[in-house]
């Protein structure tokens, strides 16, 4: 008497097991795999790309460039706009300058030596001077 019973009931909690599932297995994603070395990469861009904005952020630093004829905005939109090489570059020589007030002197230079480059290579139109 039960064997009738079961007949029934095991088709339909199988089906309804694999009905159940089945979202399950069509939203699964493929997960990329990230290397520590990739991941530890990325953090020491992201870090130095924030030293970068803290410095030029110093109202000393800000005050020179505007004195150069650079708007702090242009700077920012810049510094956003770096390839992680550049930033990556750009902290390296933060790394080399002397510490105190030569710092950020020798950062603004920096700066102005990039937006210069890439202001004669068409790239920006910061300095009307290089037209």
């Amino acid at each position: 008497m039960l064997q009738p019973i079961c007949r029934i009931i095991n088709p339909v909690l199988i089906l309804s097991l694999l009905m159940g599932s089945m979202p399950l297995t069509l939203q699964a994603q493929p997960v990329a795999l990230v290397s520590t070395q990739q991941l530890l990469a990325t953090e020491q861009v992201n870090a130095d790309r924030e030293r970068i904005r803290e410095l030029l952020a110093r109202t000393e630093v800000r005050d020179q460039l505007v004195g150069l004829g650079v708007e702090p905005a242009e700077v920012a939109a810049r510094v956003a706009a770096l390839s992680d090489q550049e930033v990556r570059q750009m902290a390296d020589q933060l790394d080399h300058l002397p510490a105190g007030a030569n710092a950020a002197v020798g950062a603004l230079l920096t700066v102005f030596i990039i937006l210069l480059v890439t202001d004669l290579l068409g790239l920006t139109k910061v300095f009307p001077f290089t037209r």
